[in-house]
């Protein structure tokens, strides 16, 4: 009885060893034979093997032996086995277990059958691989449209550098022919003489800041591109359909605009007129000199230049009249923090300020930073088109708006702060109550407690709107302008413990 025991035992013993010896035969026959987009067997430890099935139940791929469970054990049978798949989990539905087969064109997401039965009926579908072959399209025209707006933004930016040796060459030109006429009536004109280059030297510094304006935009929107097209790149080397669907769908949220502005700034029509105006007022009585051209001047200096527009402009929708129609302009800005003043803490990614006062914070030097006033400026530009911001306010001394590029940062003058010179316009709360600046002019706003600020701008209509979204839609003061440069979000807190938070609009 022992020795039948024994051989029943080794027998055993030897058909595991052929079975162990056939797995390792099979397995060092699939590695020899794999190639590199195989999927691999989750299962083999020691040489990795070709898998035949993956099961959507277990998530995991198997070879040909260690199938057999699945295949010949009852407890397996409910398994779910598809040929094999690469990234599993990623290719099945999280909610179903099946696999993703489907794309939901409305949705922009990929589904499983049940998904699009549950969730999907009556959407407009197509198979991942036809859905990746339409979209690849779309992106391949997208992409060509980004290059050349990357180039041309790359061509405006040379044009614009060449324009500013332009602009300064014109105002010399002009200068000297200012000086001839005015050397006629010298003894009588040197005080109007002096007024006449001062109005020369502004429309050089507004030219020029104009430039650095604009040049800084567009610098700005052709990192943003670049950034854009190796994105598109590197999403078009995804192998996945699905991956390459997902992170599509994601990208499509954010796709930046290409649309770029024709730039090119000639001051010449402005400094002909100019000195046709001096021209004209030499004709004039000596004693009549002082007052005629004073008034001209002072008329000439109040026409000023009219705003860029895009190459291609449409006619103009009509003004958002809802928090739906401004939410289609929604802006998401973060706060520069080469600007930032020393008192004030910039957290919450760039989108929250607080005054800290007298507490500083250990900013590096920089040329932009904000030195006397405690006011900091967005990294972002808003340029052509509209746009809409929503901030948080806390605190009597919080102020928000929006400014240009050229405000002087190192300066304790009025005109250094948003609310006092004429190239800002912002709102906030003092200690008398609500209120509106632009230009050292204060306008108070008949309004109860506010406490989230809206902040509209129609750049092509030159205007700035500022609306209270704390609960229902109010519009509390509109500015018309005449934008010459980008404009960039500036906040201003006077007093300890202000706050000024960017909120995404929804």
């Amino acid at each position: 009885m022992t020795s039948l025991s024994s051989k029943e035992h080794l027998k055993e013993v030897e058909h595991d060893d052929n079975i162990k010896e056939e797995t390792r035969g099979a397995t060092t026959r699939s590695a020899a034979s794999l190639r590199p987009e195989d999927v691999l067997c989750d299962s083999c430890m020691d040489n990795p093997s070709r898998a035949s099935k993956s099961c959507l139940t277990c998530l995991v791929s198997y070879c040909e032996v260690h199938l057999r469970p699945h295949l010949e054990n009852v407890k397996f049978q409910n398994h779910r086995l598809v040929d094999p798949l690469h990234d599993i989990e990623s290719r099945t539905c999280e909610l179903h277990q099946l696999p993703l087969k489907r794309f939901c064109l409305l949705d922009s997401c990929c589904v499983c059958l049940e998904c699009e039965v549950q969730g999907h009926e009556g959407h407009a579908m197509a198979i991942i691989g036809e859905a990746r072959k339409q979209i690849e399209v779309e992106i391949q025209r997208k992409e060509e449209a980004i290059s050349q707006s990357a180039s041309a933004a790359e061509k405006t930016i040379e044009k614009l550098q060449n324009n500013s040796n332009l602009i300064k060459s014109s105002v010399q030109e002009s200068r000297v022919l200012v000086e001839q006429q005015f050397a006629r009536v010298q003894a009588t004109v040197t005080e109007v003489m002096k007024g006449a280059m001062d109005v020369l030297e502004g429309e050089q510094r507004q030219a020029l800041r104009q430039v650095d304006g604009i040049q800084a935009h567009l610098e700005q929107r052709r990192t943003e591109l670049m950034k854009t097209l190796a994105h598109v790149n590197k999403m078009s080397r995804i192998k996945s359909d699905v991956d390459f669907l997902q992170e599509y769908s994601e990208w499509k949220k954010g796709v930046a605009d290409t649309c770029l502005p024709s730039v090119y700034i000639n001051c010449m029509d402005r400094l002909t007129s100019y000195v046709y105006v001096l021209t004209d007022a030499t004709q004039e009585l000596c004693d009549l000199i002082l007052s005629s051209y004073r008034d001209k001047l002072t008329m000439f200096c109040k026409c000023g230049p009219k705003s860029l527009k895009p190459e291609s402009e449409s006619s103009p929708s009509a003004e958002p009249e809802t928090r739906g129609d401004l939410l289609k302009y929604a802006r998401s800005l973060t706060f520069d923090p080469d600007t930032t003043h020393h008192f004030l803490r910039i957290t919450e990614d760039k989108r929250k300020l607080t005054n800290t006062s007298p507490w500083q914070h250990s900013y590096p030097e920089h040329p932009d930073r904000f030195e006397y006033w405690r006011q900091a400026m967005s990294s972002q530009s808003v340029y052509l088109g509209r746009h809409y911001i929503e901030a948080d306010l806390s605190g009597e001394g919080a102020h928000v708006g929006v400014t240009y590029k050229s405000i002087d940062r190192k300066g304790e003058e009025s005109n250094c702060c948003i609310t006092g010179n004429d190239f800002s316009w912002c709102v906030g709360r003092n200690s008398r109550g609500f209120f509106v600046w632009h230009a050292g002019v204060e306008t108070p706003v008949d309004v109860g407690n506010v406490s989230r600020i809206g902040l509209y701008v129609d750049f092509q209509r030159g205007s700035v709107s500022f609306y209270d979204v704390t609960a229902v839609m109010t519009l509390l003061h509109k500015y018309q302008a005449n934008f010459i440069e980008p404009l960039y979000l500036a906040v201003w807190l006077s007093k300890n413990d202000n706050v000024v938070a960017l909120v995404d609009a929804k």
